[in-house]
């Protein structure tokens, strides 16, 4: 059943939406729904959505998770046939005692291995409240996640370094380009540290395509949506749904596939917005957005 457009779904200048894909349309077949696009929905919420919607895998988040309980979690996933192309988040690694943040990210590791995730997402942090030493903070979270490293190897978890768009380099990532995430992936095996590919923060980039061709097999992951005008008070909610803005996502998607990358198309939104539309319209769009503008 097609669904009608919804607020957010034909933003002003753009054409009217396009009829929802039904599920088993080959062109969802690489398509995730992150579970904070539909912010208000819980583990099984967001599960049974996708097997509404066709959707094929999901991206979870830890405290709806934790919630829930990482073992139903894992059963639920598993019954209901849904890959999970990431789990979000582990990292925050830039502080002066790292103690807490190191056993934090453990527990994330073993969780992320119980529900057969196939990428934790790290974001590494900012800066510890009053500091202005960046470079020492980044030499913090790279010493912390070679520590890391080896529990990863053991519970066969992929990790996942997301630079984050300079904008939040002071409060949520030292790691602000693609080319430095590579610079510290690179120190470790290819099969446990990879890089994460968030249109948002990598499309302003003028070395970005060729810092994705050298990503090549270290891409653990590929997210979409949009950059929006004007930016809300909190930047942090200033993504689009992918369409209503400036990123040429499919661009990037191609260029990403064409330096090997054959893994899930995750959405993730962060917009009081569409966070406040109801769920399935919310899942719709994104479904019509992702023929027209991704694949």
């Amino acid at each position: 059943m097609t669904m009608a457009p919804t607020a957010v779904d034909v933003p002003s200048g753009l054409p009217a939406a396009i009829s929802t894909p039904a599920p088993g349309d080959p062109r969802l077949s690489r398509l995730s729904l992150n579970q904070k696009t539909v912010d208000r929905w819980g583990v099984r919420e967001v599960v049974h959505g996708c097997l509404r919607a066709g959707i094929p895998a999901v991206g979870l988040w830890r405290e709806p998770v934790a919630a829930f309980g990482t073992a139903r979690t894992a059963r639920l996933v598993r019954d209901a046939g849904l890959r999970v192309s990431s789990y979000c988040r582990a990292g925050f690694l830039t502080g002066h005692d790292s103690t807490a943040a190191l056993d934090d990210n453990r527990r994330a590791i073993d969780e992320a291995a119980e529900i057969g995730a196939a990428c934790l997402v790290m974001v590494l942090g900012g800066l510890p409240e009053g500091s202005r030493d960046l470079a020492g903070a980044r030499a913090r979270a790279a010493e912390a996640l070679a520590l890391l490293v080896p529990h990863a190897q053991e519970r066969g978890v992929r990790l996942a370094l997301e630079p984050l768009h300079p904008m939040f380099c002071a409060d949520r990532a030292v790691l602000s380009t693609l080319g430095q995430a590579l610079d510290l992936a690179e120190r470790f095996p290819v099969e446990t540290v990879g890089v994460v590919l968030d249109a948002y923060h990598i499309w302003w980039d003028p070395q970005v395509d060729a810092q994705i061709r050298r990503a090549g097999p270290r891409i653990a992951l590929f997210q979409a949506c949009d950059w929006v005008l004007p930016l809300p008070a909190d930047a942090l909610l200033g993504r689009g749904m992918v369409g209503d803005g400036h990123i040429d996502v499919r661009a990037l998607r191609e260029q990403a596939d064409a330096a090997g990358y054959a893994g899930d198309i995750e959405v993730e939104v962060f917009n009081a917005d569409v966070w406040a539309a109801d769920g399935d319209a919310t899942v719709a769009t994104l479904l019509r957005r992702h023929v027209q503008h991704v694949v």
